[in-house]
């Protein structure tokens, strides 16, 4: 199994995962010429997306998914709240999973867990191929015990970085835009994330990319640093994913 993201952070969002003869996009937050030119960086031909699957409503997760869809013909997963409030146009083909089970498409499981986030009935993801096991979770706005469970004794794990408390307080945001941002219901703030991973089992974690990241209220440097000091001594590497150029593919080790 391996990943790659095609861009994080507000100005859109999308991640590809694939194994065996299965590939997925999450998320579609970009126009759809601006989607291929990014999948096209990766070698992938639009039309070799087998499903999109959608964490929530937002726009800057779903913008581009309707368009896509029809263009190449590609199915859509998304929870029953999502489809109540998406306003993107006729899909190809729609496809509803509750966020408490676990589902399959093609090589890969797919176990989705609910978040704590201001949308309709959001999630996040855990894929899984045999032993190989990659997590997934953005936009949420604090921990539960649910959320640490879904992503305990992961292979690779994707995570929210995406501010600094202190930046986000002195940044240019007005104050609803803060207060919403920082809530129980907003994003996960580099501390938080830190808080997070102390939680897990990370005897199996080899590899994880921090995403996300706010450009305003943010900063890698920052970012890294809370990495550093909570997987230092675990051998476990860790890159950011940027909001222009993603990453490149990344290989989910196995077990």
């Amino acid at each position: 199994m391996r990943f790659a993201s095609l861009g994080s952070g507000s100005r859109g969002n999308a991640t590809v995962v694939e194994a065996g003869a299965t590939r997925l996009m999450i998320d579609c937050g970009f126009s759809c010429a601006e989607t291929e030119k990014r999948l096209d960086r990766l070698e992938i031909e639009p039309e070799s997306i087998d499903a999109i699957l959608v964490t929530h409503e937002h726009s800057d997760h779903i913008a581009g998914v309707a368009r896509f869809s029809r263009r190449f013909g590609t199915e859509v997963w998304m929870t029953h709240g999502t489809e109540l409030m998406h306003q993107g146009g006729e899909l190809a083909a729609l496809r509803c999973f509750s966020s408490h089970q676990s589902f399959r498409i093609g090589d890969i499981t797919v176990d989705p867990f609910p978040v704590p986030h201001d949308a309709r009935e959001p999630c996040q993801f855990v894929f899984s191929r045999g032993e190989s096991r990659l997590g997934l979770l953005t936009d949420a706005g604090s921990i539960t015990r649910h959320m640490v469970e879904a992503l305990d004794d992961l292979d690779a794990l994707i995570l929210e970085f995406n501010h600094d408390p202190q930046m986000l307080a002195e940044g240019p945001y007005p104050p609803s835009l803060k207060a919403r941002v920082g809530g129980d219901y907003g994003h996960l703030s580099n501390s938080q994330a830190a808080s997070l991973l102390e939680k897990l089992d990370l005897g199996r974690l080899k590899l994880l990319v921090a995403a996300h990241l706010s450009e305003k209220n943010n900063h890698p440097d920052l970012a890294h640093e809370h990495l550093s000091r909570v997987l230092d001594g675990h051998g476990t590497a860790f890159h950011i994913a940027g909001q222009s150029d993603g990453t490149g593919w990344n290989s989910v080790p196995g077990n």
